[in-house]
């Protein structure tokens, strides 16, 4: 049993920047992948930023160069900086943990409304 929490999410204005995490308990593995992922009202859910075991990151095209992803192994806390924001981030945002078996977890979201 995994359980995911995220937190840090809020109301803020254009150009601004937030980080928000997730924290993990349960059954957490080193070798669990961790992302982000984010849903904009009336849109499918989409996909943020991952990282993996080892550290390796990688992301979305429209959010690499603004948004970085990171983990801390020790407090099973992941980790999303987000800079510059935009109105069209404004999303509900979920961690993600998936597991080579297959095994996957979400949290319940957290909301980012960014005004213009």
């Amino acid at each position: 049993q995994v359980q995911l929490v995220e937190s840090g999410g809020g109301l803020l204005q254009a150009g601004g920047s937030l980080r928000l995490s997730c924290a993990a308990s349960g059954n957490i593995f080193r070798q669990d992948t961790m992302g982000w992922y984010r849903q904009a009202p009336g849109k499918q859910r989409e996909w943020v930023a991952t990282i993996n075991t080892s550290g390796s990151t990688s992301y979305a095209d429209s959010m690499k160069e603004r948004f970085t992803i990171s983990r801390d192994n020790a407090k099973n806390t992941l980790y999303l900086q987000m800079n510059n924001l935009k109105p069209e981030d404004t999303a509900v945002y979920y961690c993600n943990l998936r597991r080579p078996s297959g095994f996957t977890s979400w949290g319940q979201g957290t909301q980012v409304p960014v005004s213009s």
